[in-house]
């Protein structure tokens, strides 16, 4: 049994007679007729009673045609419910982007390139999960989302990436501190005062500690949070001072940001899973950020 039987069958119920069925599909009388008879031979039944006049065979389905008519009816109707959406989502008209990004990149990063690529694909749906780095590469690993933005450490033979963008890393501190005078600001000193860092799961976290361990030192941590907002607000009344990407403070802000000595950049990458088919809808918009960097 196959669709286009089932097609057929559907035809013949909605019909009752194999010429009108014939005329409807496009199809040879006899065609039609031999198409029926293996069905009904497939299957071991009868489907059709057929009877004769002189102008037509008029017909009516068996308690089985009926049956299988009522699947048919369904299976068809899906089948036409899949192909209308496969060709909108071919033609961007239909479809979801699962997306997982870190924290200062959901605020700082995206929001003018999400809403540009909404506005350019406005029936497409997206779907921003923002966390840690180590968020986002889990949620790829689990396929829970179908794109990431990761570091470049993070980067496995299982994924395809691209470099997104390549940002410095800076120190934040309000205009007071002692450090405002610095025009950069080397590891050591940085360890020298309290920190604001970001809870595990953040990269900036595991860089900040793994520096730490490498000189010998112990950071001096006063607070965590993951609110970029609180954590900006801690640093410029001077209570501590923390680093981030350079793009996470601007000039309304109450806070300056020093380079390290030497120079710390981090490299983004837009990555996703060699293995899982990437949809036409991911697919545009890896290419809308790639082109809107």
């Amino acid at each position: 049994m196959d669709i286009r039987q089932l097609k057929h069958l559907d035809a013949l119920a909605s019909t009752g007679s194999f010429t009108a069925a014939a005329k409807k599909l496009n199809m040879a009388q006899p065609a039609l007729s031999q198409s029926i008879k293996r069905l009904e031979v497939a299957l071991g039944v009868t489907l059709v009673n057929r009877t004769s006049n002189k102008n037509d065979k008029l017909l009516a389905l068996t308690a089985e045609g009926l049956v299988l008519h009522q699947h048919a009816t369904l299976i068809l109707k899906q089948i036409k419910q899949a192909e209308a959406q496969i060709r909108a989502m071919a033609n961007l008209t239909s479809g979801e982007v699962r997306i997982a990004v870190p924290g200062m990149l959901g605020s700082f990063y995206l929001p003018s390139r999400l809403m540009a690529f909404r506005h350019k694909y406005p029936e497409l749906k997206l779907s921003l999960f923002e966390g840690g780095t180590r968020d986002a590469l889990r949620m790829l690993q689990q396929e829970e989302v179908d794109i990431a933005i990761i570091t470049a450490q993070d980067l496995q033979p299982e994924f395809d990436s691209q470099l997104l963008i390549r940002e410095q890393m800076v120190i934040a501190m309000g205009a007071e501190h002692p450090l405002a005078e610095h025009n950069a600001v080397s590891l050591n000193d940085f360890f020298d005062h309290e920190l604001v860092m970001f809870k595990t799961g953040y990269f900036h976290r595991e860089w900040i500690l793994s520096q730490a361990k490498d000189l010998g030192k112990k950071p001096n941590v006063a607070f965590e949070t993951n609110l970029i907002n609180l954590i900006k607000q801690i640093v410029s009344q001077g209570f501590g001072i923390t680093s981030v990407l350079e793009m996470a403070i601007s000039s309304k802000d109450d806070i300056l940001a020093k380079p390290f000595d030497p120079p710390v950049f981090l490299n983004l990458h837009i990555a996703w899973k060699k293995q899982r088919p990437v949809s036409q809808a991911d697919r545009a918009f890896v290419d809308f950020l790639m082109s809107n960097r």
